[in-house]
C-alpha cells in the first residue's frame, strides 16, 4: 500500500470515528416513560397560576431554548387558564413552576454548518406544582430529544420541534389533570430512561 492510500485511509477513519461520535445520543435522560397523577385535581384550585420557565442550578443558560418552551407552554395553557381563573375563589392556589433541569439545544447555525457532526440535542423540563403553602401537589417531568441525523439532516428543524413537543407534553398533563388526577406521560421512550 503506498502512502497516499494509507493517508487516505487513516483519514476516511478519523472522519467516520469524528461523525460516529458527533450522532451519538445525548446524556439527557427521563427517570420513567409515565408521570404519576397529582394528589388531587387540579379544579380543586380555585386560582392556578403557571409562572415562567426558569433553569435549574446546574443548567447551561440558553436564552434561545428557554424563550421557545416559555412561548409554548402560553400559547397552549393561556385559554384553559383564563377559564379556570374566572371561577369563584375558593381560597386555594396552585403553583406551578416550569424549571428546565437540563438541555442541549443545538442552534440552526450550529446545525447547518455541522449537520449531524454537533450532536445530538435533548431537554429534561419539570413542573414542580404545589399548593399556596408550598406542599408539593406532584413534580411530573417530560423528556424530548432530537436525534442527531435527522436533526442535522433537516438543518435544525427537529432542534425546534424538541422544544415545541416538551412543552405541549406539559401543557397536556395540566390540562389533562384538571377534572381528574390521571397523570400522563413523560415523552421518553425505554432508551431514554436511566437504567
Amino acid at each position: 500500500m503506498n502512502i497516499t492510500s494509507k493517508a487516505l485511509l487513516l483519514a476516511s477513519c478519523l472522519f467516520g470515528a469524528v461523525l460516529l461520535q458527533g450522532c451519538g445520543g445525548t446524556r439527557i435522560k427521563a427517570s420513567a416513560t409515565s408521570n404519576p397523577p397529582p394528589s388531587e385535581a387540579f379544579s380543586a384550585f380555585g386560582r392556578i397560576e403557571v409562572r415562567p420557565v426558569v433553569f435549574g442550578s446546574d443548567v447551561k443558560v440558553d436564552r434561545d431554548g428557554l424563550d421557545k418552551i416559555e412561548a409554548n407552554l402560553q400559547k397552549d395553557l393561556s385559554a384553559s387558564l383564563l377559564e379556570w381563573n374566572t371561577r369563584p375563589a375558593n381560597g386555594r392556589s396552585l403553583v406551578i413552576q416550569p424549571v428546565i433541569e437540563q438541555m442541549n439545544f443545538k442552534r440552526g447555525a450550529t446545525r447547518v454548518l455541522l449537520g449531524p457532526l454537533a450532536g445530538s440535542s435533548g431537554v429534561l423540563l419539570r413542573l414542580k406544582i404545589t399548593d399556596g403553602k408550598g406542599r408539593r401537589v406532584a413534580n411530573p417531568e417530560f423528556f424530548q430529544r432530537a436525534n442527531a441525523m435527522s436533526a442535522g439532516f433537516t438543518l435544525g428543524v427537529h432542534d425546534n420541534l424538541m422544544l415545541t413537543h416538551v412543552a405541549s407534553l406539559a401543557s397536556r398533563y395540566i390540562i389533562n389533570n384538571y377534572s381528574r388526577a390521571e397523570g400522563g406521560a413523560t415523552g421518553a421512550d425505554l432508551k431514554s430512561v436511566h437504567p
